[in-house]
């Protein structure tokens, strides 16, 4: 896939991983654009179209005689906890917002799943969540999420517009002990991408996570898109 790329998108991405990674640091300056011209075998306009895209992200700022400084100072989410993103944001001064795209029940589970199901689980219909994540009114994430249906009725109109996690704790007594999840970095559907507001071949980070609760044989599971241009995604919050 990433073959298809197009060259500044190529440096674009791979000079972001250097700063994501510490590789490059905070406060350090960048090659010049003849020498990221001849160290990747690319044109100097290629080079520019690739440093502005770092700077419209926040990345580095151009400064007149000096070059491309990096001032990386973006804010880290703390979503790789198994808290829910709204109490991840709520002890921060961010606005958050969720926009509920898709609300009710489904009489089985998708097939083929991303994680194993239990017999028990099988049986039973599940909830299904659809729901748009944005901080600051920039969308970060996209959920679906799914619940079984067993143990917990009316579910999805007792939650209404509020927590999941909470509606669990407060009307069924249900608490989250802990998270399994596998988390990688994709190329998204376009559809995935249109919904996150990003261009074409952007990739996104994707998670597959394993809920496990207080309640025997009873676990939540949720695959995460999430868009980490403005905002990196870590088990800490700064």
């Amino acid at each position: 896939m990433e073959k298809t790329l197009p060259q500044y998108k190529k440096l674009h991405l791979t000079l972001k991983q250097g700063i994501l990674s510490g590789a490059i640091s905070k406060g350090s300056l960048l090659p010049s654009e003849n020498e990221l011209s001849a160290k990747y075998n690319i044109t100097r306009a290629t080079v520019r179209q690739g440093l502005q895209e770092l700077v419209r992200e926040g990345f580095i700022e151009k400064r007149m005689g000096i070059g491309s400084v990096v001032v990386n100072d973006r804010k880290t989410l703390g979503l790789l906890t198994f808290k829910g993103f709204s109490e991840v944001l709520e002890s921060s001064a961010l606005s958050s917002t969720t926009q509920n795209l898709k609300m009710g029940e489904i009489g089985v589970w998708p097939s083929p799943f991303f994680y194993e199901l239990t017999p028990s689980e099988k049986e039973e219909g599940c909830f299904f969540l659809e729901r748009l994540r944005s901080v600051e009114g920039h969308p970060v994430m996209l959920e679906f999420t799914y619940i079984p249906q067993k143990g917990v009725p009316k579910l999805v109109e007792t939650m209404g517009k509020g927590s999941l996690f909470a509606t669990l704790q407060q009307a069924y007594k249900i608490e989250i002990l802990k998270v399994l999840q596998d988390v990688r970095a994709i190329h998204a559907p376009k559809t995935i991408l249109k919904r996150l507001n990003l261009a074409p071949n952007t990739p996104v980070l994707h998670i597959h996570r394993k809920y496990l609760t207080t309640k025997s044989d009873f676990h939540i599971y949720s695959s995460l898109y999430c868009n980490t241009e403005k905002y990196a995604i870590s088990n800490f919050f700064n």
